[in-house]
């Protein structure tokens, strides 16, 4: 894990000792594959004889990814949680990872709070920390993830035929409903609300069903983008398409507990929407011959993870949806694209916007970033409607997020 020089006033902490306290762990606690960790230019793995590796990345930006506010610990756990989930997807088992790190200034307290919730999730799946960088900068956090899986066995998004039952885990689109409550879109109880927002701050990575969905699963993918687009990423690769039942994605947000939290104010239309086109979720979509339909229940019950059938692969391209009546229509929703909704709310038109924070609040607590550190942006402030909106549905939360002293956009939908 290497280094690069952060500024005078904040040296209190040196670098290699900020490196040493929060993030190298004691001796005898690397996990099963790594053979050397952190302390040299490289690390070493060593997989298991025969194994193939799995490699994947991901960045997480403050004001893109995540909010100033959100508690360091939280975003530890999700900034791992967002590469296993690749592994998952991948059905590869986690060996080790890198953290690429940039800080406005190393601030003890939230570091200690980030390094928790980072080595908690890594515990839980046996994957060792073994090496990175760091640098003084705008918050910025990138991971990137080794695991290993069996030759032949890999779960890939090329896959999907005919015939086979479309399916997704876990309950996509409850992220979406904490994004649209920090916008000022969406009002909801207060119990309803630190659910959704422990689903967007702390997904779970579906690790275990991605390993029990081996030899059964024809194709898979995480849902990070939304539904809808990921989807599609199969049935790009797969040269197949898909017809979703609407009734079905739209009950993924109407179970029985979400209604007694009042989920059932929402619209059909916008549960449908966010379902499909919510983000964030980092769940599996995947699909699998109908023959193996039990197969899969058995597999999502060994995983301890609910799965839904919500459509079939079809021959012709594209994605569809079935209302209840029969009817099938072309599916308006799609993925998120970071430099295309970028465009677009520079321009103030609209573009799917899921996987994006739309505001970027005053620092709290539990951020290390001051005013002072924090890059101004380049857009127009967010109006004050939806500011006020926020305030007046969640009036504790505008007061512990800070808002007030300034808001500003990343993506469409936040007027």
């Amino acid at each position: 894990m290497t280094s690069e020089p952060l500024p005078a006033a904040a040296r209190s902490l040196g670098e290699f000792e900020l490196i040493r306290r929060y993030f190298q762990r004691e001796a005898g606690r690397a996990a099963p594959g790594v053979a050397l960790g952190i302390g040299d230019d490289c690390a070493l793995l060593a997989p298991t004889p025969g194994m193939q590796i799995a490699v994947s990345s991901d960045m997480l930006v403050e004001g893109r990814h995540f909010l100033s506010t959100v508690a360091p610990e939280r975003l530890g756990h999700k900034a791992l949680a967002v590469n296993l989930s690749d592994l998952a997807a991948c059905g590869a088992r986690p060996l080790a990872f890198t953290l690429a790190l940039a800080l406005p200034r190393p601030d003890a307290a939230w570091l200690e709070g980030f390094a928790r919730g980072l080595f908690a999730l890594a515990d839980a799946h046996g994957c060792a920390l073994v090496g990175g960088d760091t640098t003084a900068g705008p918050l910025n956090l990138c991971i990137t993830v080794f695991g290993e899986v069996p030759p032949g066995q890999a779960l890939r998004r090329s896959g999907a035929r005919v015939g086979d039952e479309l399916w997704v885990s876990g309950t996509p689109g409850e992220a979406r409903l904490a994004l649209e409550v920090f916008r000022g879109t969406l009002s909801l109880p207060q119990a309803a609300f630190e659910r959704v927002r422990a689903r967007m701050e702390t997904p779970t990575p579906r690790v275990a069903l991605g390993l029990a969905l081996r030899g059964i699963a024809s194709a898979c993918a995480d849902v990070s983008d939304g539904l809808a687009g990921d989807l599609g990423h199969i049935l790009t690769a797969s040269g197949v398409g898909a017809c979703i039942d609407a009734a079905t994605a739209t009950s993924l947000l109407a179970k029985p507990d979400q209604l007694a939290l009042g989920y059932g104010e929402i619209p059909a239309e916008k549960r449908l929407e966010w379902v499909l086109a919510g983000g964030d979720d980092y769940e599996l979509v995947f699909t699998a011959p109908a023959a193996a339909h039990e197969a899969v229940l058995r597999a999502a019950q060994a995983a301890g993870t609910p799965v839904t059938c919500i459509g079939t692969i079809e021959a012709a391209p594209g994605l569809r949806l079935r209302a209840a009546d029969g009817h099938v229509r072309p599916c308006p929703y799609g993925g998120f694209d970071h430099f295309a909704a970028r465009v677009a709310a520079e321009v103030g038109v609209s573009a799917a916007d899921n996987e994006t924070m739309p505001i970027e609040t005053a620092p709290s607590a539990a951020s290390p970033v001051t005013p002072a550190a924090r890059p101004a942006s380049s857009l127009p402030p967010l109006p004050p409607r939806a500011t006020a909106r926020f305030m007046l549905a969640h009036p504790a939360h505008a007061i512990a997020l800070g808002f007030g002293s300034g808001l500003s956009p990343v993506a469409p939908g936040t007027a």
